[in-house]
């Protein structure tokens, strides 16, 4: 169960960047239980272990564009009042992450089980919408082919056959 709520955190705090998904540095140190200071101060302390590809700084264009997708700017949890632009974490970044934390949440919290299970969710998920796919293709073949089937026995437009005998003139 503590998985499973774990897991709905973490999908509630996904952010897209275009080509890539990444969870703010405010949202991070709240599910390991530390300041977002301790946490961009471990990541300072330890910046070699944090390459682009697993942490960058938003530009503000960046966060401006994020907080124009949700209503309220309290759901992206970044504030405009920060002095820097809010450090965002790729899924390597939050891994590396729980190593160089010392909480203990940060300890307890097993992200990587986290994130396979994602994934083993997601990869579900895609398995049943082929299979729907599937079978939408295969209902379209059906629908089309009755639709032939009522089209070739209706009668041609203005040509009706009269039932009944014709005397010869």
């Amino acid at each position: 169960m503590k998985d499973l709520q774990i897991i709905q955190k973490l999908l509630n705090i996904i952010y897209m960047i275009p080509g890539q998904r990444v969870m703010p540095d405010r949202d991070l140190a709240d599910l390991y239980g530390v300041e977002t200071k301790v946490l961009n101060q471990a990541v300072t302390r330890n910046i070699e272990r944090f390459p682009d590809d697993f942490m960058f700084r938003l530009s503000k264009q960046e966060v401006d564009d994020l907080r124009s997708q949700f209503v309220t700017a309290n759901e992206l949890n970044i504030s405009s009042k920060s002095r820097s632009e809010p450090r965002v974490f790729t899924e390597q970044g939050i891994v590396m992450l729980s190593g160089v934390l010392n909480s203990k949440r940060a300890i307890q919290i097993n992200i990587m089980r986290t994130f396979v299970k994602i994934r083993e969710m997601i990869s579900e998920y895609a398995d049943v919408i082929e299979r729907l796919d599937h079978h939408e293709v295969q209902i379209k073949k059906l629908f089309d082919v009755v639709s032939q089937l009522i089209e070739d026995t209706s009668p041609a437009v203005g040509m009706t056959n009269k039932i009944g005998f014709k005397l010869p003139n």
